[in-house]
């Protein structure tokens, strides 16, 4: 094999894999990928700049200005943010992962309604949701998130002066656990000890740890639950069992999601059914 035949299969595999990551992390960059390679000719001046420049621009307009609009059609309403519903992070809406069911939607708002009215000032903070199209598209690394069905909230926490806040602990809002303590069942332990190895594969990717010094509001956190669990729409609820035990919320809701799965002390896992 030749040098340049060589070179020609290093650069479709690359630009393959390249498609396969942008389409795994926002359902529809691997598409605006393909078209900017199609559009953008190569006997222009600056190409590669040019190229990454199309590509940003055209994402960016299709992400915030024309899928909101189209996710309709597919079942699935954005989550917008007000005082009382907002995404962790920027990087949640960018990447087209705030896309939830109609239903979901409604229960969220009554979910974020109930709540703030012993917790004023205080939002529900999502971390994942669903990708805007198609049942059955995976949104990578959860296993469930691929209906429309489910969301991820995030606890509520208070700082050094017990003042609970909106901050989190992680960039990324997952991975900052709250494990057992002493007399509690230890299940990431357990799940563990059976080989399951990816069970707190969530403490890589917090992306940095932010607002040290913040621990879960115990008060806060069980109201939210509490909130939770009376919407009738709301059929599943994913929780460590120790921090269940912790909140004392009693509910058939509430359930344990199971080794395959990661860990749940780090957000609380909500879905229709």
């Amino acid at each position: 094999m030749n040098f340049c035949i060589f070179k020609k299969i290093a650069k479709l595999v690359l630009k393959s894999l390249l498609f396969l990551f942008l389409t795994a992390l926002t359902q529809i960059g691997g598409l605006i990928y393909i078209l900017t390679e199609l559009f953008v000719k190569r006997n222009i001046r600056k190409y590669r700049f040019k190229k990454i420049g199309v590509f940003l621009i055209t994402y960016v307009f299709i992400t915030f200005l024309i899928v909101p609009y189209i996710a309709p059609l597919f079942g699935r309403e954005k989550i917008k943010d007000t005082t009382q519903i907002k995404a962790h992070s920027f990087v949640t809406k960018l990447l087209n992962r705030n896309y939830v069911r109609p239903e979901l939607y409604i229960a969220l708002e009554k979910i974020g309604s109930s709540f703030q009215q012993s917790n004023p000032e205080i939002a529900l903070v999502y971390l994942d949701a669903n990708f805007p199209f198609i049942n059955g598209f995976p949104l990578l690394p959860h296993l469930s998130h691929n209906d429309g069905k489910k969301i991820d909230i995030s606890f509520i926490y208070q700082n050094q002066n017990n003042k609970i806040t909106n901050k989190k602990p992680s960039i990324s809002g997952y991975g900052v656990f709250e494990p057992s303590i002493q007399k509690e069942y230890d299940q990431p332990l357990v799940c563990k000890q059976k080989g399951y190895w990816q069970y707190d594969f969530t403490k890589y990717i917090t992306f940095g740890t932010i607002n040290k010094g913040l621990k879960i509001s115990k008060k806060a956190t069980k109201d939210l639950l509490l909130a939770i669990v009376k919407q009738k729409k709301i059929k599943k609820i994913f929780i460590e069992p120790h921090l269940k035990n912790r909140l004392e919320v009693q509910s058939a809701k509430i359930r344990f999601h199971g080794c395959q799965a990661v860990r749940h002390d780090d957000h609380i896992h909500i879905q229709l059914k």
